[in-house]
């Protein structure tokens, strides 16, 4: 841990740290700090360092490790294990591995490049290395399983409030959640979440949290041009990739000590609402067997949508039996 330990006391200062600090701090020797700079900086850091005065990073490489993640934890994750893939068929695949094997939840997997990523309803996600964000919360919530997902609108909320922090200055109504959990920024996808669970009757074994984020991509296939974009094309910039990562685990963290106060979202829904990007606007349900209009009017403490037909009727929708999109659009 030694790395991870002085990069970061590097990232938490806004000056230079003096070696001497860094060898009283960690109870290391002035060797063992030297080699670890030079390591960090082999690795693509820009350290400067100066006599009397000590370190300072410059830059950091677009790198997303278990190393970058964990220099960056703050008191209150509730994540600490974080495992990192340079290349993996997917990262929901092997966080069920590693929750089968009985590995101490809750943990997240980072991969730079999958070959196997997938969302919703078999879709394929694709997966460039050095581009996107694809990761996976493992979790064991003390929760019946029917109300494991509600955990997929926690992630949602965590993702939209982690992007608006790291990458759009905190503004409000940039990035916007299209019910359940797809994060929308000017209507289009972003972000995509794709939520897993084994349980028995009575009781949750884990539930993973897949969640794939177009960061720095530039273009998209033909047949999702239309409605996909990137937090790069919508924020005009290159992105920090370990900043989003770092933004959704305190986000997470914070929402879900929430969440397990009360086990549902009542002590979430205001929140959630002011994020939804259907809320009192016209949409269209999308069910099996039929389809209909009505107004969006935010979730309730189960995280179902609220909607209003045109005959008055307020009705709830579950996530699963029906799609709902705006009628001039994606969301």
């Amino acid at each position: 841990m030694t790395k991870t330990d002085i990069l970061k006391m590097l990232n938490d200062a806004d000056t230079y740290v003096s070696g001497q600090d860094i060898c009283d701090k960690l109870e290391l020797s002035r060797t063992a700090v030297w080699k670890a700079i030079k390591q960090l900086k082999e690795e693509g850091y820009e350290i400067d360092a100066i006599k009397n005065k000590g370190y300072l990073i410059k830059s950091v490489p677009d790198r997303i490790t278990d190393l970058e993640i964990k220099s960056l934890l703050a008191d209150g994750d509730i994540v600490e294990d974080i495992i990192y893939f340079e290349e993996t068929d997917s990262s929901n695949n092997q966080a069920k591995i590693m929750a089968e094997h009985g590995r101490k939840m809750p943990f997240l997997v980072i991969a730079e490049e999958q070959t196997a990523g997938k969302g919703r309803r078999g879709r394929k996600w694709i997966s460039p290395k050095k581009s996107g964000i694809y990761m996976t919360l493992a979790i064991k919530p003390d929760i019946p399983p029917q109300k494991a997902s509600m955990l997929t609108i926690v992630a949602a909320m965590a993702v939209a409030n982690g992007l608006k922090k790291a990458c759009f200055d905190g503004h409000e109504g940039i990035c916007q959640i299209k019910w359940p959990n797809d994060i929308v920024i000017n209507k289009k996808k972003a972000v995509g979440i794709l939520t897993e669970m084994s349980a028995e009757p009575d009781m949750v074994n884990y539930v993973v949290v897949g969640i794939g984020i177009n960061v720095n991509n530039n273009d998209f296939d033909e047949s999702i041009r239309e409605m996909a974009t990137s937090i790069s094309l919508e924020s005009k910039a290159q992105v920090s990739r370990r900043d989003i990562i770092a933004g959704f685990i305190h986000e997470f963290s914070r929402l879900y000590k929430t969440f397990e106060e009360s086990s549902d979202l009542s002590g979430l829904m205001d929140e959630y609402n002011k994020c939804l990007v259907n809320i009192n606007n016209r949409v269209k349900i999308l069910g099996d067997a039929s389809q209909y209009e009505a107004q969006a009017l935010g979730i309730d403490k189960y995280g179902r949508l609220l909607v209003k037909k045109d005959d008055g009727e307020v009705t709830a929708v579950l996530s699963g039996e029906v799609s709902v999109r705006g009628l001039y659009g994606y969301a």
